[in-house]
């Protein structure tokens, strides 16, 4: 009888441990030469799509400076992403000039941005 319950308490320690197995996870490793885009990068990329989006001209890129200007009928844009001391980026749209041809171009950015940025 005792052989019944070692072999018993055997089936049970193994089935047990298949069943905590179940629950790993195993990552593939990533391809050689293959980085994700930085967070700063990801933010550019957005703010200048945003803006080209909603039919602003991009009139100057300046991304070491983080800068991005353009127009459209009339209404300046400015797009500033900027690294903080955290880590994280910030990125904000300015508009100037005629912006009561069109008011809800800076809101219409902001939405776009949003969503390249998957938010």
């Amino acid at each position: 009888m005792a052989a019944a319950a070692r072999r018993a308490a055997a089936a049970r320690a193994l089935a047990a441990s298949a069943t905590a197995l179940g629950g790993c996870v195993v990552y593939e490793p990533v391809p050689a030469g293959y980085s994700r885009p930085s967070t700063f990068d990801r933010s550019w990329s957005a703010a200048v799509a945003a803006m080209r989006e909603q039919g602003v001209t991009i009139t100057q890129e300046d991304r070491g400076a983080g800068i991005v200007r353009g127009s459209r009928g009339g209404i300046g844009v400015t797009g500033t992403v900027r690294t903080q001391a955290d880590g994280s980026v910030r990125v904000q749209f300015d508009t100037s000039g005629a912006t009561g041809a069109d008011p809800t171009l800076i809101d219409r950015i902001t939405r776009s941005y949003q969503a390249y940025m998957g938010r």
